[in-house]
């Protein structure tokens, strides 16, 4: 144990009368008051302030620690829900990608469908007119009828038609060809 002079012992009690101030700590556990009462009730006050002092830091440390274990715990449920809105976003990402495949198929196809239809109306009213044009010219050859008029025009109109004809199939085909992706 430490004995204290008694001049220490009253700059103690002054501080401690005029401002309130102990002292702290394991100190007091080592200083002996050698029958002062009045030095003994000041370390008695300091001790039962330092213990009073020391719980409220250890429940503020508990508190502390509590409100980090809870932060810990909100950052790894955001930590979790970022992953699951990545995973969720990829998927999106692979969804929309297939959706703009699928719809570009059935553009695609859809074209085709235009393709071939134009295709085969051309050819039929191709078709149509050579055949009604080619009947009439035979009619007026078996009737005795004056074929020159008529044969220039057959002759006119099948150059005509094959050059319409060409025209469609190249159209077409370049309108395929200009759609075809280059991969």
């Amino acid at each position: 144990m430490i004995s204290v002079r008694e001049e220490t012992k009253e700059i103690l009690l002054k501080i401690y009368k005029e401002k309130g101030i102990c002292l702290e700590g394991n100190i007091l556990k080592v200083i002996k008051s050698e029958g002062d009462d009045e030095f003994s009730k000041y370390l008695v006050i300091c001790s039962d302030k330092d213990k009073e002092t020391r719980r409220k830091r250890l429940d503020i440390t508990k508190k502390v620690q509590d409100q980090n274990k809870e932060l810990q715990k909100a950052k790894e449920e955001i930590e979790r829900i970022n992953e699951e809105l990545k995973e969720s976003l990829n998927e999106t990402q692979k969804a929309k990608e297939s959706i703009e495949n699928d719809l570009d198929v059935l553009q695609k196809k859809t074209q085709y469908e235009l393709i071939n239809t134009i295709v085969r109306i051309a050819l039929f009213v191709i078709m149509g007119v050579g055949i009604t044009t080619t009947i009439l010219y035979i009619i007026s050859i078996f009737t005795g009828k004056d074929t020159q008029i008529i044969g220039s025009t057959w002759s006119n109109m099948f150059g005509i038609l094959l050059t319409n004809a060409f025209s469609i199939v190249g159209t077409i085909m370049g309108v395929k060809y200009a759609n075809k992706d280059e991969k």
